[in-house]
């Protein structure tokens, strides 16, 4: 672990808070993300969905360059069953 003024940092993975959008073009169980976040976040295949800290979701990922930077798109049907509103702002992270 690294050391910052005495202090022990964690090495938590990184995360970003991004805007959910519905889009009934994305299969289900996939997430579709912007290249530059897609590395960002390190991920390695899935993400963790994580809304208002209790709406958890796990999705397989692909890095596409159409995509906005702060924007996830996900499948229309599968956020209506999540109760998950488009433009819902949510903790993106990779999922371990």
């Amino acid at each position: 672990m690294d050391t910052i003024g005495g202090g022990f940092v964690s090495q938590r993975p990184p995360e970003k808070r991004l805007r959910l959008r519905r889009r009934d073009e994305i299969d289900k169980g996939t997430a579709k993300l912007n290249s530059a976040a897609y590395k960002f976040l390190q991920i390695a295949g899935r993400i963790e969905v994580v809304v208002a800290g209790k709406k958890k979701l796990e999705l397989r990922a692909t890095s596409v360059p159409d995509v906005p930077e702060n924007e996830v798109w996900i499948n229309t049907d599968e956020m209506k069953v999540q109760g998950l509103s488009d433009n819902s702002i949510a903790t993106i992270r990779n999922a371990c």
